[in-house]
């Protein structure tokens, strides 16, 4: 299990009621069920939606099962930004 750190932007960050956190989890599937579960309604709704980022890199379309987290990774939170 993974320590990591989470941190939310603009509407996430306002869905979960602070701007990070830490967490243990083993792959981004199983961060996102244990923060949903944690900050129930918005925030849970909304993380369908987001983009994520692992230390800086884009997650993409991949699987968020096969994203493994290693200990003291940063999990950036990025939801849907309107404007162009």
């Amino acid at each position: 299990m993974a320590r990591v750190t989470v941190h939310y932007w603009a509407a996430a960050r306002h869905a979960a009621g602070v701007p990070e956190e830490r967490q243990d989890a083993e792959t981004l599937a199983h961060l996102l069920a244990t923060v949903a579960k944690r900050h129930p309604g918005t925030l849970a709704e909304l993380l369908t939606r987001c983009a994520f980022l692992v230390d800086d890199l884009p997650v993409g379309h991949r699987d968020h099962a096969d994203v493994t987290l290693t200990d003291g990774a940063v999990v950036e939170v990025l939801p849907p930004f309107a404007g162009g």
